[in-house]
């Protein structure tokens, strides 16, 4: 079976660093919370708000061993007015025998409120 799991972070400045390090903290947090393992990932979809750009956020997954075969497409995320800024999200595609509702959707800083139901779920919402 292939589930999604969802992460959103968001960055105080549009700097390559800050990019970087955020999604770095951010696919390492749904890496543990999901037990996932870089042969089990299909893809993964990396979008940033049309405010940040300084940096394509897949360099962070590219600096964890075992994660260099695994597909990643970064893009603009749609910016609709009133959205969240500043925000990095990951769709990661994984095969896993998991079920949707045991499914860890990570959500950290200000992307808290993307999706305020599933934080429940989540330990890490610093």
């Amino acid at each position: 079976m292939i589930r999604g799991i969802r992460g959103a972070i968001t960055v105080t400045e549009n700097t390559e660093k800050e990019m970087i390090d955020s999604t770095d903290r951010l696919i390492r947090e749904m890496v543990q919370q999901n037990d996932i393992q870089p042969e089990d990932v299909c893809s993964v979809f990396i979008s940033v708000t049309d405010d940040i750009n300084a940096a394509f956020p897949a360099k962070a997954l590219r600096r964890l061993e075992g994660w260099e075969y695994v597909p990643v497409m970064c893009m603009n995320e749609i910016s609709v007015p009133g959205s969240l800024r500043q925000c990095i999200r990951v769709m990661m595609h994984v095969n896993t025998k998991v079920s949707q509702q045991e499914i860890h959707h990570i959500y950290l800083e200000e992307a808290v409120r993307l999706r305020p139901d599933l934080q429940k779920q989540s330990n890490s919402t610093s």
